[in-house]
């Protein structure tokens, strides 16, 4: 059963709705632990001295800020203490946005809100109510773990749902990526018109459930057949060549495939064709003699 990460309550004009905070999402990542080969002693960080070699105790580590290359400002956690955000235990709504306003480039970790306490699901049911009529999204800000957060919060799934967001100087311009933005100069009308029929014939509705970790679950397959003593052996796959494409050619040859097989399912996405080829690896898995 999950547990609520923070409590407190969201404020709208005079309104508080009492809520508990809990994740949205679980993370599937992998992962390992690290050992010394041959011996499987584990491998453990400790904070050492760059200059004596000795561990050094929580206690005597202070930070430092780079204001240039080399060029430290030494501060100690106890001089950050007054600037930390007060916990205030409410999640001020200071405006109402659309959606489709967002782009999800902002959007950070989401969560779950719920009412806390009997006395607040009254108040809570208004606002999801009202927020799914208007179909509005308010933004706000919440202190957790010491950290304020820009925050939207949102009808979702019958329920109100609040996703941490950045903040407009943490997102990186395409001004300042090298080659961006793209001219479109050299695409003609009629490619565009090409590429959109591809589209349209790959357009589908979403459903979250097609779409899997197909990584994840081959590594985890390999993983239970090496612990029940199985040899598992898997080919590399030959590098490929790069390829010169002819554009004009790459659309004509998709728009054919997509209405020859017009009527047919295709694969869902690449994950799709990903597990065909972990079938057909998984035909040379052997046992062990």
């Amino acid at each position: 059963m999950p547990r609520a990460i923070w409590s407190g309550s969201i404020s709208f004009g005079l309104v508080n709705v009492p809520v508990k905070v809990y994740s949205a999402v679980k993370q599937q990542d992998l992962h390992f632990n690290q050992f010394e080969d041959k011996t499987n002693a584990r491998i453990r960080y400790k904070k050492v001295s760059e200059k004596t070699g000795r561990e050094v105790a929580p206690e005597k580590i202070v930070k430092g800020y780079e204001l240039s290359k080399g060029h430290y400002v030494m501060i100690d956690p106890e001089e950050l203490e007054e600037f930390e955000p007060r916990a205030t235990r409410t999640i001020d709504i200071e405006d109402f946005v659309a959606l489709d306003e967002i782009d999800p480039i902002y959007f950070e970790h989401t969560y779950y809100l719920a009412p806390d306490g009997d006395g607040a699901e009254r108040a809570y049911a208004l606002l999801l109510a009202a927020m799914e009529d208007k179909g509005k999204v308010g933004i706000g800000r919440v202190v957790m773990r010491t950290k304020q957060y820009l925050a939207a919060l949102r009808p979702f799934d019958g329920v109100l749902a609040m996703s941490t967001m950045l903040f407009h100087d943490e997102v990186v311009p395409v001004t300042e990526i090298e080659g961006l933005p793209v001219s479109r100069k050299g695409v003609s009308a009629r490619e565009i018109k090409m590429a959109g029929q591809i589209i349209d014939s790959l357009s589908t509705e979403w459903d979250p459930k097609r779409y899997s970790d197909t990584y994840r679950d081959r590594v985890l397959d390999f993983i239970e057949k090496k612990a029940a003593g199985e040899e598992v052996l898997v080919e590399e796959a030959e590098p490929e060549e790069p390829k010169v494409v002819d554009l004009m050619a790459a659309l004509e040859a998709s728009l054919a495939a997509a209405k020859e097989g017009s009527g047919k399912r295709r694969p869902s996405s690449p994950g799709s064709r990903s597990k065909s080829s972990a079938a057909k690896r998984g035909s040379r898995t052997r046992k062990s003699a």
